[in-house]
């Protein structure tokens, strides 16, 4: 570990304790179900004999899937290389795929049929937001016309937005990442210029990220026919996403004041907005419904459809290190079991790391110079290296709550989180980096 990094890591270790409370602090209020409302816990059949043990699917992965990031992730089945005093995987694990990765190197320490192409639900937004968020500035305003909400899949998951009503860019991300608001993701495609532009431009991302398992219909992750992602890949959207600062203060928002419709006032007078309070539907996040905010969480997207099930990509910081983890669809009786086992797997990550051999890597962009940034990431430039230089001053009004009071709690904890890990990753494939951990 080069001393330069060392300073970066604890400032890191610092600003996540720092942030935490501050995230999720807000009290909690009720929230739609990510793009299934009514759906609690699990969707489909479950089966209580199957709590607490491995998952026996009785609809199996391909005998050989993708081979991208290592020959052993395209195996069906566990993939790990345990080495002296690491612990064994928990067992009551039942998702169909998952994974446990580095944020920072990049190395896969643990996987289940990683490759495997499934539903995504809306851990999709995570491409959407990636593809699409740099392209506006937050501060720019859109009406939102009847038409931007057509096309909508039965049932969506709303914020709600209103037709013929302005919204800043900023409170239609805020709908995005906490209400998973597919109204939202609409209102979005409409400013990028149409649905099947966006999905155009998602799929041709997707490709850029080699995340050749996906392949996308919606912008949203509602179910359509052929829609289909993998953990591998939602963790490669995770990775690239997170190198965005407005993508980490979004994924990472407790709850936030949203516009609403215009309010009643007296005769003549311009009604003033209405603003009401959304929650992040991220359990680990927040806690809520039995569980409890996982320590380090830090985002990113949760998902949950009648094709997909659950579906969920975290990430989180413990003693300097970061991990991300992406669990598709388990198979439990357990309540909130896609949380619980991606909690689990991360606390097995964070035993286990540097006690395994790594089982494959998260690949970097097709575009991205092995010393260069990836294309299209907005890094802050301040880098892991000057810390102090990483804070900002974030407004706080109506409709820019959740990470704006955060900011101004932990004094730019969050930039700093960005500065002390995920910016790492612009020398992709951290070649430098990867040699000294070794």
């Amino acid at each position: 570990m080069s001393a330069v990094k060392k300073p970066a890591k604890i400032a890191l270790a610092v600003a996540v304790a720092a942030l935490l409370p501050a995230l999720t602090a807000a009290p909690a209020s009720a929230v739609a179900n990510d793009d299934k409302p009514g759906t609690q816990g699990q969707p489909g059949k479950a089966d209580p004999g199957k709590a607490g043990k491995t998952r026996k699917d009785p609809d199996p992965p391909p005998a050989a899937m993708s081979t991208v990031g290592g020959a052993q992730l395209g195996r069906p089945g566990t993939q790990v290389k345990l080495g002296a005093g690491a612990p064994v995987l928990p067992m009551d694990l039942t998702g169909r795929s998952w994974i446990v990765a580095d944020a920072e190197n990049g190395q896969v320490l643990a996987s289940h049929n990683a490759h495997w192409r499934l539903p995504p639900a809306s851990t999709l937004k995570m491409l959407f937001a990636d593809t699409v968020l740099p392209k506006f500035p937050k501060t720019d305003v859109h009406t939102v016309t009847p038409a931007d909400l057509e096309g909508m899949g039965e049932g969506s998951s709303i914020v709600p937005i209103h037709a013929n009503l302005p919204y800043t860019v900023h409170d239609l991300w805020l709908g995005v990442f906490l209400r998973s608001g597919n109204d939202a993701v609409h209102a979005l495609a409409a400013m990028n210029g149409g649905v099947p532009k966006t999905v155009q431009d998602m799929q041709a991302h997707a490709d850029d990220l080699q995340a050749l398992d996906t392949h996308v219909v919606s912008p949203d992750g509602y179910d359509a026919p052929g829609q289909v992602s993998s953990a591998y890949d939602l963790t490669l959207f995770a990775r690239s996403g997170l190198q965005k600062k407005d993508f980490r203060e979004y994924c990472s928002t407790a709850s936030a004041k949203f516009p609403g419709a215009e309010g009643k006032t007296a005769e003549g007078k311009t009604p003033e907005r209405e603003y009401f309070e959304i929650q992040n539907t991220n359990r680990l996040l927040t806690g809520e419904n039995g569980l409890s905010p996982y320590k380090g969480i830090a985002g990113v997207k949760n998902g949950n459809t009648t094709n997909a099930g659950a579906t969920f990509t975290g990430v989180a910081e413990r003693d300097g290190r970061v991990l991300l983890v992406t669990v598709m669809n388990p198979d439990s009786a357990e309540g909130q079991a896609v949380y619980k086992e991606a909690a689990r797997l991360l606390d097995w990550g964070f035993a286990a790391a540097g006690k395994v051999t790594p089982v494959g890597e998260l690949v970097p962009p097709k575009s991205a110079a092995p010393s260069g940034a990836p294309q299209g990431s907005q890094p802050s430039a301040a880098g892991g290296r000057d810390t102090a230089k990483a804070a900002v001053t974030t407004k706080k009004g109506p409709g820019s709550g959740g990470i704006g009071t955060a900011l101004a709690i932990a004094g730019g904890a969050l930039v700093v989180v960005a500065a002390g890990v995920f910016l790492l990753n612009r020398r992709w494939p951290l070649p430098e980096l990867v040699r000294r951990k070794k």
